[in-house]
């Protein structure tokens, strides 16, 4: 039950948690699923992070990118980019449709659609299906194409620039990879660089993410706070997504996506830190999916009806774990004789790069508050707050245990404790 149980964590990324659940589940029968159902896992996987990129970027940072960030609020959001930009809007709105229609051609439904389950999948995918996704794929290309243009637009009229000093932000990196080291999102083993990009883990198994990582816990978060256990916290900094999946990889099995990546690296360096360069990775991910999904349904073992195994319970504990659109996510399950859990632990992408994000918003304070008496925080200050939360593309229901309305609150405090301003949004 745990597949669809967990996808209803979040309404954003509920593929990722379904086939990491699914994956434990695998293991706890100590089964393989048949060749058709791991290819439609892999499918949905790149649907999922392809979707989901396309809503992160752009309609949620593109404003900041193409508009400006200092664009009036009431400008800079989805409506004033299709007022600037309608090509542009209806190239990402399009392109998100892509990904949710290849979600539901496999699960039924782009949400919350219950297909992969222990030993496989519940049913296989229609010739119609395939082609469906096939005839949209063409637009597709167009439309992360153009995307990639305007993207590349932006850096070369220097409208990062303002935020360079947030380079200086640098971790470890964690991602799965393929046997040789390509990028890869479903399948894969855990691989860990240091700063430099030195190995310092590779090909490692789900089942030793906790002799790789801990998580630590801090009174005034509902988050724990993710390290690498031989670094100890907080020095065991690390950060995973779409940056870190760039960083670890050695390379894209794709033609497309690999000349990206090389330019990529060329404006980035081959270990990029800064926090908004995962905006380009997105992008170099978006078409990395689109040349996959291409390549899958060129597959005939892709139509074939067996998408699933069947066995009693043959293990009493198993980590399933993945690529989701903000980085690896790991479930590890503990059961009983019977079958039932008795404990869950999901390390989720969001919770990983908790540490990150605190340390850039601290970068982006001590760049843009004046600490001479200026104890001002302005709607621009505030944005820039926002946007490199934003870079990361959190995932807050997966990683909190809160209820009500999620909101942005910044407090200015002198060395003495004592509040000077506060600035509040929602």
């Amino acid at each position: 039950e745990m597949p669809a149980l967990t996808a209803r964590i979040c309404g954003i990324c509920p593929v990722s948690h379904q086939l990491a659940a699914a994956a434990a589940g695998d293991q706890l029968l100590a089964l393989q699923p048949p060749p058709a159902a791991e290819r439609l896992r892999r499918l949905l996987a790149l649907a999922q992070i392809l979707q989901s990129h396309a809503l992160s970027l752009f309609h949620l940072s593109s404003p900041d990118l193409l508009l400006g960030w200092d664009t009036p609020a009431p400008q800079r959001n989805l409506f004033g980019l299709i007022a600037a930009d309608p090509e542009l809007a209806r190239a990402g709105i399009r392109l998100r449709q892509f990904g949710q229609q290849a979600i539901e051609a496999v699960a039924g439904q782009s949400i919350h659609g219950a297909w992969a389950v222990p030993g496989g999948g519940l049913h296989g995918l229609s010739a119609e299906g395939r082609d469906r996704i096939r005839c949209a794929l063409p637009q597709a290309r167009r439309d992360a194409r153009l995307g990639l243009e305007r993207y590349k637009q932006v850096l070369d009229r220097g409208g990062l620039a303002d935020l360079e000093p947030i380079a200086a932000l640098e971790s470890l990196y964690l991602a799965l990879v393929g046997a040789e080291g390509q990028w890869c999102v479903q399948g894969g083993a855990l691989r860990l660089i240091e700063v430099d990009g030195r190995l310092r883990a590779d090909q490692r198994p789900a089942a030793d993410y906790e002799q790789l990582l801990a998580e630590a816990e801090e009174p005034w978060s509902l988050m724990t706070f993710p390290y690498v256990r031989a670094l100890g916290y907080p020095q065991g900094l690390y950060r995973v997504g779409p940056l870190a999946r760039l960083n670890v990889c050695e390379r894209i099995a794709s033609p497309w996506a690999s000349r990206e990546l090389e330019e990529y690296r060329q404006r980035n360096g081959r270990i990029a830190h800064n926090v908004f360069a995962s905006h380009q990775a997105r992008l170099v991910e978006i078409v990395a999916c689109l040349e996959a999904v291409e390549q899958l349904l060129e597959e005939p073992a892709l139509l074939d009806p067996l998408v699933r195994h069947r066995a009693s319970l043959n293990r009493l504990e198993a980590v399933g774990m993945g690529e989701a659109p903000r980085g690896t996510l790991f479930h590890h399950y503990r059961v009983d004789a019977d079958g039932l859990l008795e404990h869950v632990n999901l390390l989720v992408a969001t919770g990983q790069n908790n540490l990150a994000m605190n340390r850039t918003i601290t970068a982006l304070a001590r760049q843009h508050l004046d600490g001479a008496g200026n104890a001002s925080i302005p709607e621009p200050l505030l944005n820039r707050i926002e946007a490199g939360i934003r870079a990361f593309d959190p995932c807050l229901s997966c990683a909190t245990h809160a209820a009500g309305k999620m909101a942005l609150l910044v407090q200015l405090f002198a060395a003495d404790g004592s509040l000077l301003a506060e600035g509040r949004r929602g």
